[in-house]
């Protein structure tokens, strides 16, 4: 690895993005090299994330669906929302669903987060008909975006955060309690949050969903190289990595991992001005997803100042929504 002066390195910092900043502090750790999961959605991860909820070994996406097809009149019930902001919208498919119940209660204002443009503009394309509902993109990261959000909501009436897919998996155990304190104390008392959390299940039938037989998902993670390629002048070779997904026993976590199938030096050019080696078989852990039980998101809610206020399980996948009220 190329060493810098201190005066070298406070000039890379300060000329680097923050992609390029995490990257190269994510490379160059000591141990397992890794790269948060947020960047796996630029436009096209975006896209292929969008196609993986489509295959059948991904059933999480298809019982968050019909728990909320089934429970949507109730959760509307229960909170008379006259705001909704989504963490993570994607192409919003999902959302009408919750919508459309409290849009029979009265207009509504809606924004999505979303770090990628493109899932923005799908989340309008899907949203943009449903009548009395006032569409807003937000470009941002999940609490920069919500902050921003709670300052445009509507003068009356409960805020609802939608946190859905089991994407509060992503956070490691503290992250995620860290992100849920949060998320409670940009609320007022009295505003809602539904949670969507897959539950743990046999290790075979989650590999399963993560390294489907198709290859989208491995497309997906893989695409994690193109876009350090494209937007970091890197040089990796598609063909040299592999996707793979394990599941640990121990953390409950299904993580994903790109597999250096040879030794081989990644360069970084200016201004990041970086080497870094990889011996054969050595990974770059890409993204974590944990499983939960009913027990430790009752803790993690609970620690973060939510109160239970409705909760639906989807037997046939093994998947949690969770309505909680901001205490």
């Amino acid at each position: 690895m190329i060493r810098l002066s201190s005066a070298e390195e406070f000039r890379v910092e300060r000329e680097l993005t923050p992609f390029g900043m995490d990257v190269r502090t994510g490379l160059t750790r000591i141990g397992q090299k890794a790269l948060p999961p947020k960047y796996l959605y630029d436009d096209m991860g975006s896209a292929l994330f969008e196609a993986i909820t489509r295959l059948p070994e991904y059933g999480l996406y298809r019982a968050e669906r019909r728990l909320l097809e089934t429970h949507a009149p109730d959760i509307a019930l229960r909170t008379r929302a006259k705001t909704v902001v989504e963490l993570g919208s994607g192409s919003a498919s999902k959302t009408g669903t919750v919508l459309e119940p409290l849009l029979r209660q009265g207009p509504i204002a809606y924004f999505s987060v979303e770090l990628s443009s493109a899932a923005l503009a799908m989340s309008q394309r899907e949203l943009g008909a449903l009548p009395g509902l006032d569409v807003h993109g937000i470009e941002a990261e999940y609490l920069d975006g919500l902050a921003r959000a709670t300052r445009r909501r509507a003068e009356r009436g409960a805020l609802l955060v939608l946190f859905l897919g089991s994407s509060i998996g992503n956070f490691g155990l503290g992250e995620s309690a860290n992100f849920l304190r949060a998320v409670r104390d940009t609320l007022k008392p009295g505003d809602f949050l539904l949670l969507g959390a897959d539950l743990r299940k046999p290790a075979a039938r989650l590999i399963t969903a993560y390294a489907d037989p198709l290859g989208v998902t491995a497309a997906f993670n893989l695409n994690l190289l193109v876009r350090m390629n494209r937007e970091l002048g890197t040089n990796f070779e598609l063909g040299h990595f592999r996707h793979s997904a394990i599941y640990d026993e121990t953390s409950h976590d299904v993580e994903m991992h790109l597999r250096s199938l040879c030794a081989q030096t990644i360069t970084f050019p200016a201004p990041a001005s970086l080497s870094v080696f990889l011996r054969e078989g050595e990974t770059i852990h890409t993204e974590s997803s944990h499983k939960y039980t009913f027990s430790e998101l009752a803790e993690l809610t609970g620690g973060a100042g939510f109160e239970g206020a409705g909760q639906w399980l989807d037997a046939e996948w093994g998947f949690l929504s969770t309505l909680y009220r901001a205490a």
